[in-house]
């Protein structure tokens, strides 16, 4: 460690946190609440040492405040043996642009609402066109977290942790241990909710449904075993597995307990007494991102909340887990969101919209700059008969990356009034899905770990960037 950057970094902090060896102290809690944007901002735009340094003092920052990276895995498990309600769907919001204010004011609307049931995430696919490792996301959700004077668990998961079938096909070997790799990352940097995806590998030309899904459940169940082997002690990773890829065919029960028998039966031959899934993601008719028509507006979906309520109830009645999940939802209309809690879905994915309302808000030169970003280097993407609003919904989120400096920078003001549009609809999406007052679920279920972080990993080498443009978000 470079005790000088270390020094430097930490004094950005004005003395509020103390940290020795094998102690971290608080001395001023609200000093530290007004400083740590510092710290988030080296964690995202900082170089090397000074980068890692900034993630590994917020890690140990947020233990010492009372923001805990934790598991919701319990929680899932309880509602799957019908101990908590099912009149609520936990949001899992994938923060693309400005995560450590769009964490901050989801924090915000969670302690107005005492809510406490909700989970930040980001995809394979996001970290590489967001420029987000996982070490970064997490710091700035935690930053935000402390900023807020939030404390108590926080749920960090990684979403669609998927297996390219076009890799896969060419590199198989390569291609699994990509996502191994991507998994130990994960859970050094606190993410103890991981959603495997492997249904990319589901081959309709079979004959039957189990040997459809065989492919998918056997390396779904290998995939598991390994997060076991790597979770810390005393953690449970919460681990989702999907059976039908976000955009094919609606999901049937046939599906899922082809997938969920044969997953349990190798998992078995894995290790004996390995603790499974927490839930299941299923397709019931959403698309990643909306479809956009041609004059940018968003195409209506016929979304079969019937397939949510018949699989949910399968899934906790025949395998005693939480329940079913729901990914593509956040470009559908309000109205539909209520729906999730009737249909009793335990989770509910949410991210487009997010980003499209910082798209919104943007300066005009700014959204220009990008623009022009987008039509020399996104050129390929641009079928002939697109029009430009098409093209610049479809490809815009290429740009979040590469002007990320750009977006931590916006003054003030635009900011401001960036986090309030954000706060407004997290406090509607919290009403519809029944989050008000579930914070009394998690003290019930989840049992805080502080997991001490490993200043190795933040000082390590920055892992390659991937091609991720066939990966689901």
């Amino acid at each position: 460690m470079n005790t000088k950057i270390f020094q430097e970094t930490l004094s950005l902090l004005q003395g509020s946190l103390v940290i020795t060896n094998n102690q971290t102290q608080v001395t001023d809690r609200k000093l530290l609440q007004e400083n740590i944007h510092k710290l988030a901002e080296l964690s995202a735009l900082g170089e090397g040492s000074e980068k890692g340094t900034a993630q590994y003092i917020i890690r140990r920052a947020a233990l010492a405040f009372g923001s805990v990276p934790s598991s919701i895995n319990d929680l899932y498990l309880a509602r799957g043996r019908g101990e908590i309600p099912y009149n609520f769907t936990v949001p899992a919001m994938n923060m693309r642009m400005l995560t450590f204010d769009s964490a901050r004011a989801v924090f915000r609307v969670a302690k107005e609402m005492n809510a406490g049931s909700f989970i930040f995430e980001i995809a394979r696919s996001e970290m590489g066109y967001t420029d987000q490792r996982p070490a970064e996301y997490a710091s700035s959700v935690l930053a935000a977290a402390i900023a807020e004077g939030y404390t108590g668990p926080v749920f960090i998961q990684g979403d669609h942790f998927q297996v390219s079938a076009k890799r896969y096909s060419s590199s198989p070997g390569g291609e699994i241990q990509a996502i191994k790799d991507l998994i130990r990352e994960a859970i050094a940097a606190g993410f103890y909710n991981i959603d495997i995806d492997t249904s990319t590998l589901v081959d309709i030309s079979k004959t039957t449904i189990p040997d459809q899904q065989k492919l998918n459940y056997t390396l779904s169940a290998m995939f598991s075993a390994y997060i076991r082997s790597h979770q810390p002690e005393g953690i449970q990773i919460s681990i989702g597995g999907e059976i039908g890829e976000v955009g094919g065919h609606n999901s049937n029960e046939e599906e899922l307990r082809a997938y969920m028998d044969g997953y349990r039966t190798e998992l078995s031959k894995q290790e004996s007494k390995s603790l499974g899934l927490s839930k299941i993601s299923i397709q019931t008719g959403t698309s990643h991102g909306g479809v956009v028509l041609p004059d940018g507006t968003i195409a209506k979906v016929n979304l079969d909340f019937g397939i949510l309520l018949k699989l949910s109830r399968v899934a906790r009645s025949a395998y005693d887990i939480g329940g079913t999940v729901q990914h593509g939802a956040s470009t559908l209309p309000e109205s539909a969101f209520g729906k999730f809690v009737e249909s009793e879905a335990v989770e509910v994915h949410l991210a487009t919209n997010f980003q499209n309302m910082i798209f919104d808000r943007l300066p005009d030169g700014l959204r220009s700059d990008i623009y022009a970003h987008l039509d020399k280097n996104s050129a390929s993407e641009r079928k002939p008969d697109m029009t430009d609003e098409q093209f610049y919904y479809k490809t815009r989120k290429n740009a979040i990356g590469p002007f990320k400096k750009q977006t931590w920078e916006l003054s003030s003001d635009i900011k401001g009034e960036i986090s309030l549009a954000l706060e407004e609809q997290f406090r509607k999406l919290f009403v519809f899905l029944g989050m008000e007052g579930t914070r009394k679920y998690i003290n019930e279920k989840i049992i805080q770990v502080n997991i001490e972080p490993d200043l190795k990993f933040y000082l390590g080498e920055i892992t390659a960037e991937e091609e991720v443009s066939d990966l689901a978000d």
